[in-house]
């Protein structure tokens, strides 16, 4: 687990401990407590694959994490993710990276043009929404990838991508080989 996601943990753990407070005990009792969406449970890697290849990713878009193993087990991380905005943009199953590129361009997809027809690609830099590494999934157009945008972490906001802040994906990036094994789940 890396030290941010454990200060971060902290930070919310201490912050929702503060908010309950705040709140009266009869509101509470009531229902009217709010429950982040996006809280992160771990998970067993066994869960989702016989074994750990050469190293194994878990996309959960209930909880809006990504989930990574090494291949011999002893590294285990969690980053937070923006998912697809809607049911049937969300791809489920098992899929595998395939290529990876530092700098991606980005290319609209048939199906965004056909909804956004003055669509243009968008060669790598700020304006390019797949941010500054890309790892391409078996899977026509699905894509890990970072991005400029950091309110769409933690949110449904793409048309079928995980994305990670930039900072993350970099470091997801050196971690996976292509041949990584990955479930969206």
């Amino acid at each position: 687990m890396s030290d941010t996601f454990t200060r971060r943990r902290a930070l919310a753990l201490g912050a929702a401990t503060a908010g309950s407070l705040a709140v009266p005990a009869a509101a509470r009792a009531e229902g009217f407590a709010r429950h982040n969406i996006s809280s992160f449970s771990m998970q067993d890697w066994r869960d989702h694959f016989e074994t750990l290849g050469v190293a194994s990713i878990v996309a959960d878009t209930g909880s809006r994490a990504l989930h990574f193993w090494s291949g011999d087990g002893a590294d285990y991380r969690i980053y937070p993710t923006s998912v697809p905005l809607t049911e049937e943009l969300t791809k489920r199953g098992y899929t595998r990276i395939v290529r990876k590129k530092v700098g991606p361009s980005w290319t609209p997809t048939p199906s965004q043009l056909e909804r956004y027809p003055d669509w243009k690609p968008i060669p790598p830099g700020p304006d390019n929404p797949l941010g500054t590494h890309a790892m391409y999934l078996s899977w026509p157009a699905y894509i890990i990838h970072g991005t400029h945008d950091t309110r769409k972490i933690g949110r449904r906001s793409s048309d079928g991508c995980i994305g990670l802040y930039n900072e993350k994906i970099a470091e997801l990036f050196q971690l996976c080989p292509v041949g990584t094994q990955v479930r969206v789940i």
